[in-house]
């Protein structure tokens, strides 16, 4: 089987990409890349438009099997190839679009699910929600990324104690510390006095010692479901007379200078306070990012709903308890023997790529009274209960086994090869736009 993959973020764009819409599916590819290349060849393509089906039709005057796994959203996703179609794309809203808008009839889904005739997403939910609309019997699967077998074996060798003793970490980029860095400049205008610092300059060379009980998270600080500014203020309002309590915030964007002014503002705000905020943006080499892991006694999530989130699915499987909501693609891997669980609340929104910002779908807000419980429950644990500890980092490492390992990912795939290639050629159930 010769197998078509394309991500429109790729090695030669991913350094200006980073943090843009759909950039993620660049990671995503790159974590099925190997599991794929147990099935069949792979050959990943930056112009599908000219490659797929010339490649495709070669296939079939061979007598050989080929297929093209877009991984892109639906309404990127191409439905006018000759080659089978296969998008495989994250989800966490309780509905998919439904409607079309600006002359693209893709942005209803519907279009590109009827036309591909199967997906692949990456969470039960995301499955139940298309199902929702195509019919129980459409024929999707969730595949996550498998990250597991590469973050296992780099988590292993690191220390699972829950209390961090002076780990070093060293950083090509920008780091904040709010121990060291001047919030004066940060304050409303009339309150404002000294010299912000530049963001906007060229990286450098950072150190930073982590110790205590450390909660990190890495994400898009532009990214608006993320939600970091309950992270910033539960944290700081339930560790405010906390002193060995660190949150370390790890972004990704191609251009922070503006979210890192305002996320430096909302510490200002947060006053007074003795945890310990740190913010860092920039290269971290992989010695230095075991590092990271090493120093986080807990991985924290508080978004409005995640597709699959690689990050958490990645200290998972070091071994780091988690402090997340019970939903969306989380609701696959989370549980409170390796979490502590977050409340949550429905509230309208709007889909993410709709310019009319209708409200057309649900979102999950994080309840900020809880995240402060889960933030001082998960500290006394740390410090006074070291046996849970070690049991609910053993049941992190054992989920994302299940979960995502490179075996599993391998199994679903063939199954789902081997069912839906045979039936390539049969239509689709027809799905009422009613």
């Amino acid at each position: 089987m010769l197998i078509i993959i394309h991500s429109e973020t790729n090695k030669s764009n991913i350094q200006q990409n980073l943090g843009r819409p759909e950039y993620s599916y660049y990671f995503v590819l790159k974590e099925f890349r190997p599991v794929l290349e147990r099935i069949g060849q792979v050959i990943e393509v930056s112009n599908p438009d000219e490659l797929v089906d010339r490649l495709y039709f070669d296939c079939l005057s061979r007598g050989e099997a080929c297929v093209y796994l877009s991984f892109s959203p639906p309404h990127r996703t191409p439905i006018h190839y000759a080659c089978p179609t296969i998008p495989v794309f994250a989800w966490e809203f309780s509905t998919i679009p439904t409607e079309s808008w600006q002359g693209e009839p893709r942005h209803d889904w519907r279009v590109v699910l009827e036309a591909c005739g199967r997906a692949i997403t990456h969470s039960t939910f995301t499955v139940n929600t298309v199902r929702d609309v195509m019919g129980a019997d459409y024929p999707v699967c969730a595949i996550p990324a498998p990250v597991w077998d590469r973050f296992a074996a780099r988590g292993q060798p690191l220390s699972k104690s829950s209390v961090v003793e002076n780990v070093q970490l060293n950083l090509r980029g920008l780091l904040i510390d709010s121990r060291t860095v001047d919030l004066r400049p940060y304050g409303p205008s009339e309150l404002q006095e000294g010299t912000p610092m530049s963001f906007s300059g060229p990286p450098q060379d950072c150190t930073v010692q982590l110790e205590g009980v450390v909660y990190t998270s890495v994400f898009n600080p532009y990214d608006g479901r993320k939600n970091w500014h309950d992270m910033i203020s539960a944290f700081c309002s339930t560790f405010r007379d906390v002193p060995d309590a660190t949150l370390v915030l790890k972004l990704t964007h191609h251009d922070i200078a503006n979210a890192l002014y305002d996320m430096v503002h909302h510490l200002y705000k947060n006053q007074t306070y003795q945890c310990r905020i740190v913010l860092i943006h920039g290269y971290l080499a992989d010695v230095d990012y075991e590092a990271l892991v090493q120093a986080t006694s807990y991985v924290v999530n508080s978004s409005y709903g995640e597709g699959q989130c690689l990050p958490l699915m990645e200290f998972m499987s070091c071994g780091k308890p988690a402090i997340a909501p019970l939903n969306t693609a989380m609701a696959d891997y989370i549980d409170s023997d390796c979490a502590f669980i977050v409340d949550f609340t429905e509230e309208l929104t709007a889909w993410p790529h709709d310019p009319r910002a209708a409200y057309r779908t649900m979102r999950y807000m994080t309840d900020w009274d809880s995240l402060c419980t889960a933030y001082r429950a998960s500290y006394d644990v740390a410090k006074t209960d070291g046996q849970r500890y070690a049991r609910m980092s053993a049941h992190a490492v054992s989920n994302l086994q299940r979960f995502c390992s490179q075996d599993n990912t391998e199994q679903r795939l063939r199954a789902f090869f081997e069912q839906r290639l045979q039936s390539a050629q049969t239509p689709p159930a027809q799905v009422s736009r009613a």
